[in-house]
């Protein structure tokens, strides 16, 4: 074999990776999801044939290593790309990430170039004299049914394994999603994060399913390519019902897009204003660049200038309309809410088993600063300790929990409602096994170049956070409560929606990954959480995306026509400032599909792909008598 000949199966699937890569930030080029896999195919499935044919049957199986392979190249050149930004905390997390992740690629590609091969020599045999006896038959009948016949089974074919390659897919995509705590990151699906007609569907199946349809669409287009190359080769063409059926399918997730999007019919909802100032504080690894105390003043500053800037805005619109004589209803600019984006603030609330609460002086101080600005609800992000009160002092409980909270304090109310952070990132907030493995916490510090602080403890709470809201017939609004990455756990929310959670709430930190891509692809992952389960999400990062999602994904409000995310004048995101939007939240939410079922699509491709590798395998297995056969010859 030529040089050419050996490589160009593996230059094939870094390209696939190379491509796939570019659906996300920072090149966001969403149209190349329907590309990327092509050259992997190719190589799995042309390159398989090859070499089936220079094995004995029974060795096929060996042909399970050959995609294995392919497809870990195409998983290192995905993530090396695609997580490239983990690297501002350490190049070691970089490299241990994408070599892990690219195991997903390799095991789909072991799939894909063994059973999930539509042409592999036996299956052609049956292709021929299948096409043989359509001949005879069309011959005998005077073409009665003949070409259609053939048509017909050969494209049940094409979309037999089409359908198995990308229910495999998904399948994988959901157990990366949980496996090791899981890291659900930018599937497929999510390169429709800006195509907002095609990402609708994740309402029934999840971003996870979304990965279906491109995975689908391109098994088909590779399959009839080649038979399209054939047919001409031949000069007999056939009808490809194939294609058609996968344009059809397309066209149905695109009208499914477009009636939730512009044909459904809306319930009730609740417009609830909210104030978020980010200030966007330097950041390496976990060490804030400002001082505690910068950090609590820029904070007041920031968010009592916000207040005033509206209350004018208010006031210049009353005036307008007072000379006018209009007299239409003034729409004022006051806040709801104030929201503070995750460990805002330096120090602690303290809390006791008996139930008694006490923050630090100067959370304490910068709360009643800001708070009798106006009759709000802040929401802000603050260490949560376990602790012992003597003599009205709090000192931190010998081996107490140590939370990542969420605090919530209603205008006029003393005692803060809490959530605590539940899904803890690996080698961020918790480093697994770290007494029994030492050297992974001398390795996350050498990567990050700082000690590590210790690990957070997990929070259990099963009910939604319940604030006071009173254009609410109930007088509350009920909250589904995130902090950080847990945005882009859907299963870890489904239980919030399921309680009548009705709005999404996340306050962030993406400072750990200074000016990179982090942050914009973190908010891609999280806008699907709004379709998925049809709730608004509130924003509030402080290095990030702080923006108002709408439940079908967007940041546009459509009553105000306006982009509700905070950009500076050039457009990026990672600015210091405020933003006031509003949030139209459901007064009845529906229980979505996803949100009823969870990753009932992905499970099921999982099972399908499990159950055709081990049918195909056991029919390629040769048997004793066969074995026996060919070892007298």
């Amino acid at each position: 074999m030529g040089l050419m000949q050996r490589i160009w199966p593996g230059l094939l699937a870094l390209l696939s990776g190379a491509i796939l890569a570019l659906c996300y930030a920072p090149y966001n080029l969403a149209m190349m999801v329907w590309l990327g896999l092509v050259p992997l195919m190719v190589a799995l499935w042309q390159g398989g044939r090859m070499r089936a044919g220079r094995m004995r049957r029974g060795k096929r199986r060996r042909l399970g290593i050959y995609g294995f392979g392919l497809g870990y190249l195409a998983g290192v050149a995905f993530w090396f790309i695609n997580l490239k930004w983990i690297a501002e905390v350490g190049v070691v997390g970089l490299i241990a990430m994408a070599l892990f992740l690219a195991l997903y690629f390799a095991f789909w590609g072991a799939f894909a170039a063994g059973v999930g091969n539509p042409w592999l020599d036996g299956d052609e045999e049956q292709e021929t004299t299948a096409s043989s006896l359509d001949e005879k038959i069309k011959a005998k009948t005077k073409g009665k049914g003949g070409k259609g016949g053939g048509s017909l089974r050969e494209s049940r074919r094409v979309l037999k394994f089409a359908l198995v390659n990308a229910f495999w897919w998904c399948g994988l995509e959901w157990v990366r999603g949980w496996f090791l705590t899981g890291f659900g990151w930018n599937g497929l699906g999510v390169a429709f994060h800006d195509q907002p007609i095609l990402a609708q569907s994740a309402d029934l199946v999840g971003v996870t399913g979304l990965s279906f349809l491109p995975v689908f669409v391109m098994a088909v287009v590779v399959q009839v390519g080649r038979g399209l190359n054939r047919e001409v080769k031949r000069g007999k063409m056939r009808a490809h019902w194939d294609f058609g059926t996968a344009m059809t399918f397309l066209t149905m997730c695109f009208l499914y897009g477009i009636w939730k999007l512009h044909g459904e019919k809306r319930g009730g909802v609740l417009p609830l204003n909210v104030l978020m100032v980010q200030l966007n504080i330097p950041q390496v690894a976990s060490q804030r660049m400002w001082a505690p105390e910068e950090i609590h003043a820029a904070f007041e500053e920031d968010t009592l200038r916000a207040l005033e800037e509206l209350g004018e805005r208010s006031a210049q619109r009353v005036k307008e309309a007072a000379e006018s004589g209009s007299s239409d209803a003034v729409v004022l600019d006051v806040p709801d809410w104030v929201v503070w984006p995750e460990s805002a603030l330096s120090d602690y609330l303290f809390y006791t088993e008996e139930g008694e609460q006490g923050v630090g002086l100067t959370t304490h101080t910068s709360l009643e600063a800001v708070r009798p600005a106006g009759q709000f609800t802040m929401i802000f992000g603050l260490n949560e300790l376990e602790a012992e009160l003597a003599d009205n002092l709090y000192t931190r409980k010998k081996g107490g929990k140590h939370f990542n909270s969420l605090l919530a304090l209603p205008p006029g109310a003393t005692k803060f409602e809490t959530y605590r952070k539940q899904h803890l990132v690996l080698f961020g907030e918790t480093i697994p096994y770290r007494e029994q493995l030492v050297f992974l916490q001398k390795l996350w510090e050498m990567s990050a170049g700082t000690s590590y602080g210790g690990s957070f403890s997990a929070g259990e709470q099963e009910e939604p956070l319940r604030l006071p809201f009173a254009r609410s017939e109930s007088g509350v609004l009920a909250i589904i409560p995130t902090i950080c990455f847990e945005d882009t756990v859907p299963r870890k929310m489904r239980k919030f929606v399921q309680a009548g959670g009705q709005v999404i709430v996340n306050i962030t930190n993406d400072g750990w990954f200074k000016e990179s891509e982090a942050a914009a692809q973190h908010f891609a992952n999280a806008k699907f959480r709004s379709i998925e389960f049809r709730r608004p999400t509130i924003r509030c990062a402080n290095t990030g995306v702080s923006a108002v999602v709408s439940a079908h994904g967007t940041v546009l409000d459509k009553e105000k026509n306006e982009q509700r995310v905070l950009v500076d004048g050039e457009g990026s995101h990672l600015t210091r400032g405020w933003l006031y939007a509003t949030a139209y939240v459901p007064v009845d939410g529906p229980i979505t599909l996803y949100a009823r079922f969870g990753e009932w699509f992905a499970i099921l491709g999982c099972a399908v792909g499990l159950g055709w590798w081990v049918a195909k395998g056991r029919r390629a297995r040769p048997s004793k008598k066969t074995a026996d056969s060919g070892a007298d010859n």
